[in-house]
């Protein structure tokens, strides 16, 4: 969320306090727990198979890819950064453009990657990760009979994966609820309010709901292009999206995936928030 200290439902009570869940909807914090998967909701008619969601949006299994194995680093330019971010496209990742230009943008795909594949982030694109680009692992499903279309929030791995047909057709590096119990000050509906909340991203099953396209300013900072699936939890792009948990309870996305994620996650499609994030 914003880049202030994080929110969630807390234990934090001070007089005249308003205590919260989320990054700040209008909805009130009863809504907030209590969003569950409701079965009426829009459901697409493609079968459902194990084999199905565990097949990423990859080339084939038979294609033979030679990966460049030149040592990258954030800043770099040139054939080999465009290979990477040709194979990350590829795969599914959103490193922007293939441009040949090592900036952030990449990075955030590069860390994404580097989580499904069991390697520790890091801006460097080394050894494991060449050969982690040539034979990709699948991002772990993290509901086996969930629906072919469906959003799958991996708190552990701070990663969310976008199931469309059963396929994963976007992977993407976020960052969840920090977890950091805050109380902060804020002029909201005309009068300065105080909110206090604990930063969490609850798990459990939901849906998404409504949406705002660009900024939309909430009481605990500015959301870009949010998709709300918890009462005033979101997935939302974000000018700051680190490699630790860091919102008040919302998904952060970086901002070129928040750009073409409301495209892609339609009304009413099942979202499945799991695990929990452990600090090094």
């Amino acid at each position: 969320m914003g880049a202030r200290r994080l929110p969630g439902m807390a234990a934090l009570l001070t007089a005249g306090a308003v205590v919260l869940s989320g990054c700040g909807t209008q909805t009130t914090p009863q809504t907030v727990a209590s969003r569950p998967l409701a079965s009426s909701a829009v459901t697409p008619a493609v079968p459902v198979t194990a084999g199905a969601q565990s097949v990423p949006a990859a080339a084939p299994a038979t294609s033979a890819v030679t990966a460049p194995r030149k040592t990258l680093k954030l800043g770099a330019k040139g054939k080999d950064v465009t290979w990477v971010q040709n194979r990350l496209i590829e795969l599914g990742y959103r490193p922007g453009k293939a441009d040949g230009r090592y900036g952030g943008t990449t990075l955030a795909a590069v860390w994404a990657f580097q989580k499904v594949n069991g390697i520790k982030p890091t801006s460097t694109i080394a050894k494991r990760t060449w050969e982690a680009l040539e034979t990709p692992k699948a991002p772990k499903v993290l509901v086996k009979n969930g629906e072919p279309t469906r959003a799958e929030v991996n708190l552990t791995k701070q990663i969310m994966v976008l199931y469309i047909g059963g396929e994963a057709k976007l992977i993407t590096h976020i960052s969840s609820g920090s977890g950091v119990p805050y109380c902060e000050s804020a002029t909201w509906q005309g009068r300065k309010q105080r909110f206090c909340g604990s930063a969490t991203t609850p798990t459990g099953n939901y849906r998404t709901t409504w949406r705002k396209s660009g900024w939309h300013r909430s009481y605990l900072g500015q959301l870009y292009n949010p998709i709300f699936f918890n009462g005033g939890i979101a997935f939302h792009g974000a000018l700051s999206v680190p490699l630790s948990p860091a919102s008040h309870g919302c998904v952060r996305m970086p901002m070129n995936v928040a750009e073409v994620v409301p495209g892609m996650l339609g009304k009413g499609v099942p979202v499945h928030v799991r695990g929990s994030f452990k600090r090094p």
